[in-house]
């Protein structure tokens, strides 16, 4: 079964708040509304290493590996401002949020000595190397392959979908280390710390349909990489990337994506609003703070060492459910319950998010891997 057991915000937590609103105030006030609504897509290398100064990435981690040694509560409060502000925060998202807390898992001492303090100081960006060609969300599927080479391992395959390839250092591949076993289809898997600049390496972004180029193709032509850089244990990949996702579906970001367009829809609300319109604000916030209190109870989870792979799952299904729907809800009070011209920032940010949210229910695992992880967590199949 899953349990969000309730996370308690102490006392003190508004004065990091206002520290990081003050921040935010200062450095993004010449950001639009449009820009704003890329949220944690946008991305902006000085920001991050701004942000690193500040000491706002890596808030968790040991201070011996360039880290903070702050709470859970204090890194949520933190990301929860930055989405809300819709801040640039791309460079650095995928190396705070999942990679750095692999390498301190899972990597030797030498790994982390040599990454994780370049990640904290918001120098260092990452990608993630999971999906591939004709496997998509189904992980088990994957094909690249390596094999022992003479002080090390040659790894060959291809990764798709990778957000910021083009613009990222490292990737944390995925990658089969020995024949599948038909019974066991998460078997002999393993996970691998990749420099892009590695010789073998052939990085292509992809253009979307908005015209973005934010994620990209990896194809990975006979690379070879040290012994050093196997991550964790040969043939535990499986339950080392379900550890990382664990990290990837459960945070702000999975209900804050389209949030720009509340503060867009508010700021053009007039105060003798429709009782439709107050009815639709009532539903927003109160979908809002309920994903928000899901989320925020899987960040104690993980604070604490625990696995709550079956609770990031229900939070991402349901936060992707939610980004999803408001665009259009939008959509439908504009015009004759809210005035919006085709040339306001309510408009722009509109139009941008119902082109960019069906992607939303992709990211992190389609919304039928999901629900099939649910429902085997919940022992429906």
């Amino acid at each position: 079964m899953f349990s969000f057991t309730p996370l308690e915000m102490p006392a003190d937590i508004d004065r990091l708040r206002s520290e990081v609103r003050a921040f935010l105030d200062e450095e993004l006030s010449a950001m639009t509304g449009l820009e704003r609504a890329r949220s944690w897509s946008g991305f902006d290398a000085e920001f991050s290493r701004k942000l690193g100064a500040k000491g706002w990435i890596g808030m968790m981690w040991p201070r011996k590996y360039g880290g903070h040694e702050r709470s859970a509560i204090e890194r949520y409060v933190v990301l929860e401002e930055l989405l809300a502000a819709g801040a640039p925060v791309a460079a650095h998202w995928i190396a705070d949020r999942q990679s750095g807390a692999q390498l301190l898992r899972y990597g030797s001492e030498a790994l982390k000595q040599r990454y994780v303090p370049a990640i904290a100081r918001g120098e260092l960006f990452f990608c993630i190397g999971m999906s591939e060609p004709n496997a998509g969300s189904d992980l088990a599927a994957i094909k690249t392959s390596a094999t022992r080479v003479e002080g090390g391992w040659q790894i060959t395959g291809a990764k798709l979908w990778t957000t910021h390839v083009e613009k990222a250092h490292m990737m944390i591949a995925l990658v089969r280390t020995s024949k599948r076993d038909d019974g066991n289809r998460h078997g002999g898997m393993s996970q691998f710390l990749i420099d892009l600049s590695t010789p073998g390496v052939e990085v292509r972004g992809i253009t979307d349909h908005q015209g973005d180029s934010h994620f990209g193709e990896v194809f990975l032509n006979d690379v070879v990489v040290g012994e050093e850089m196997l991550l964790g244990t040969e043939g535990e990949g499986w339950s080392q990337v379900n550890a990382e996702l664990a990290l990837e579906r459960s945070g702000p970001e999975r209900y804050l994506s389209s949030y720009r367009l509340l503060e867009e829809l508010l700021a053009a609300v007039d105060k003798d609003s429709s009782e439709l319109v107050t009815n639709m604000l009532g539903e927003i916030a109160a979908e809002i703070w309920t994903l928000r209190q899901m989320s925020m109870s899987v960040a104690g989870q993980l604070s604490r060492g625990e696995n709550p792979s079956l609770e990031a799952a229900i939070v991402k299904d349901l936060g992707a459910c939610f980004e999803q729907k408001l665009p259009p809800m939008v959509q439908a009070v504009l015009g004759e319950d809210v005035a919006c011209d085709r040339d306001s920032s309510l408009y722009e940010v509109m139009s941008y998010l119902l082109r960019a949210s069906p992607s939303f229910s992709l990211r992190g695992g389609t919304r039928e891997i999901l629900r099939g992880i649910i429902a085997k967590g919940l022992g429906l199949r």
